[in-house]
């Protein structure tokens, strides 16, 4: 019974382990033309800046002149906004 449990643990760390290397900080460069773009958007401040699976840069919690708070995710390669959701 205990080598199961072991087994069963080793598989969940194994399987999890993968999903969570795929999500990474942006590097200086990249921080800073990130910010330069939200800025250009019209966003003042902003939370973490995670890529995410390599495909996208989620930004939590932007701050927009106009007062309302978004979740946004940017193209990889362009920065655009493509997912744009008040909080």
């Amino acid at each position: 019974m205990r080598t199961a449990a072991i087994s069963a643990a080793i598989l969940f760390a194994a399987l999890t382990a993968p999903a969570l290397a795929d999500d990474r900080a942006p590097t200086a460069e990249e921080h800073t033309q990130i910010e330069a773009a939200l800025t250009a958007e019209g966003f003042t401040s902003w939370g973490e800046i995670e890529l995410d699976d390599d495909k996208v840069w989620d930004v939590d919690d932007a701050i927009h002149a106009d007062g309302k708070e978004y979740d946004l995710e940017l193209d990889k390669t362009t920065l655009a906004i493509t997912d744009r959701d008040e909080d």
